[in-house]
């Protein structure tokens, strides 16, 4: 099996520039300039990708495998997420990509829009149990950003499983049903618009184990899937409706709910911290739902894409106009390979280290030199923002005199006492 690793965002040092523009867009201030490098700082980063999208120079990219890389399951199952399909031109049914997974290597499929019908119609069901407003745990850059920047939201999270973790539970057991194979045997391969929902699958959310087993790059399966779409060689049935195939744009899963009238929907990561930021201040009032997705446009907008989220959103439209509203929903109460099983802990990853005393030390030495900082945040130090310097600088992570301010100020003094 392919190696797990822990973040699918990296850096290829030898296209890095040592430019700032990665720095200065990352939510969780997770990448610094050093010795004309930039470096990412993994305790902090959520792999939105944020900083795959702005790189003018294409240094940071997305660990991910391909299909044959998955040749030793017996059974191959396809994951696709529902914003595959706003992918391609003149689209008039979902069932032609689905036959075109089969040809392409995959001996079955289960759409992720099905999972999300049964995930849309749990959250109509558990609405009245968890804290008002309920924040949607979809977008797994969301999730890991509220656990490290918004504790006092953690509470209002949607216990729930994705619908990509729902979907590879659901075919392993269909799969063991029809074949007799083993659950090991059977490997289910997500393919995914963006990073968050890879390192997802490496380090799941909520749960303790994962049963997706590796996932391929949307943008990688695309140009297979369209010589194999010209002439497929299977007839397949598609399985989801509007309300699965609309999570793939923002705001989709919201109207998905259709009960639920005080929804906000909102994507772009800095939108989606803006948003936390009120949520946490309490500006909001009567709101009952809050769907966040990280990249713009929603799923369709993930970096792994490989059309604009505006078009492919237009497209959506068209594919979604003659499905029904939905083809799946729980037969009774919410089952429990749908909920979590490990509690949504915060990770305070932007404290100061050490015993109280320590810390209180270290937050008075920063407070002190935030003070003699210029606060110009020109990132010419490598860090975005005068406040992060100064918290590099306490932690020994950096030198005050890499201020380039304070560098200039001591040798002026030096200057002016040698004249």
């Amino acid at each position: 099996m392919a190696d797990r690793y822990t973040h699918s965002v990296t850096l290829d040092k030898d296209l890095c520039q040592g430019c700032i523009n990665c720095i200065k867009r990352c939510p969780t201030e997770a990448i610094r300039v050093r010795d004309g490098k930039a470096h990412i700082l993994k305790d902090r980063c959520i792999d939105c990708g944020e900083c795959i999208r702005v790189c003018p120079h294409h240094a940071k990219k997305v660990i991910h495998n391909v299909l044959a890389d998955y040749s030793h399951f017996k059974h191959l199952v396809a994951l696709p997420a529902p914003s595959l399909y706003a992918q391609f031109n003149n689209l008039h049914d979902t069932e032609t990509v689905l036959a075109g997974l089969l040809d392409i290597g995959f001996d079955s499929f289960y759409e992720v829009a099905r999972a999300a019908e049964l995930v849309s119609d749990a959250t109509r069901k558990i609405m009245d149990k968890v804290p008002k407003p309920v924040i949607s745990s979809a977008c797994p850059a969301v999730v890991r950003l509220i656990k490290v920047r918004f504790p006092q939201l953690i509470d209002h999270v949607l216990p729930f499983v994705s619908p990509m973790e729902l979907a590879a539970r659901l075919a392993k057991k269909e799969v063991m049903e029809k074949t007799g194979l083993t659950e090991e045997e059977i490997g289910c391969i997500f393919i995914s618009p963006c990073p968050a929902k890879i390192t997802a699958i490496n380090n799941p959310i909520g749960s303790k184990k994962t049963y997706v087993d590796g996932a391929v790059a949307m943008k990688d399966v695309y140009p297979l899937l369209l010589s194999a779409m010209k002439h497929p060689s299977k007839t397949v049935d598609a399985s989801a409706g509007r309300i699965g195939i609309s999570w793939a744009s923002g705001g989709g899963e919201s109207s998905g709910l259709v009960t639920v009238e005080n929804y906000l929907a909102c994507d772009g990561i800095e939108n989606v911290i803006r948003v936390l930021e009120d949520l946490e201040d309490g500006k909001f009032h009567n709101l009952e739902f809050v769907e966040l997705n990280a990249c713009p446009g929603g799923c369709v907008g993930g970096v792994l894409t490989v059309e604009n989220p505006f078009i492919a959103k237009t497209k959506l439209k068209a594919i979604r106009k003659y499905l029904p509203v939905s083809m799946n929903s729980l037969a009774d109460s919410i089952p429990t390979n749908m909920l979590w099983d490990t509690e949504l802990e915060y990770n305070p990853v932007f404290e100061l280290e050490g015993t109280r005393m320590e810390r209180f030390q270290k937050y008075s030495e920063r407070e002190q030199l935030e003070q003699e900082l210029p606060g110009l945040d020109c990132g010419f130090c490598g860090a975005p923002n005068c406040r992060s310097f100064a918290d590099d600088v306490v932690r020994g992570y950096a030198k005050k005199e890499d201020c380039v301010v304070i560098m200039r100020r001591k040798m002026d003094k030096i200057k002016s006492a040698l004249e």
